[in-house]
């Protein structure tokens, strides 16, 4: 897996995979992280890219003290399946 870097000013998560940009955006509201879109298209799909972009997102949230939340389906269906410890 490529890097993953964090784009505060523009409130996204990215990575680069074969050339092709994959990415997390989120929003901050009240204390909470909550994801908006998930995007990885589908030369790069099927790799458990968005899954590692999703995580890093709620990792940030989790360092900073801020809740985890979802308006994205994929983001809800990963916080189900991996429930905060």
């Amino acid at each position: 897996m490529a890097e993953i870097i964090h784009y505060p000013e523009r409130e996204r998560f990215e990575t680069v995979v074969d050339g092709i940009t994959a990415y997390v955006d989120y929003e901050i509201h009240g204390n909470a992280l909550c994801i908006t879109h998930t995007i990885v298209p589908k030369e790069i799909g099927g790799r458990g890219i968005a899954a590692q972009l999703v995580e890093a997102a709620y990792n940030y949230a989790d360092s900073q003290g801020l809740d985890r939340d979802a308006s994205c389906s994929y983001a809800i269906i990963w916080m189900q399946r991996h429930p905060k410890q």
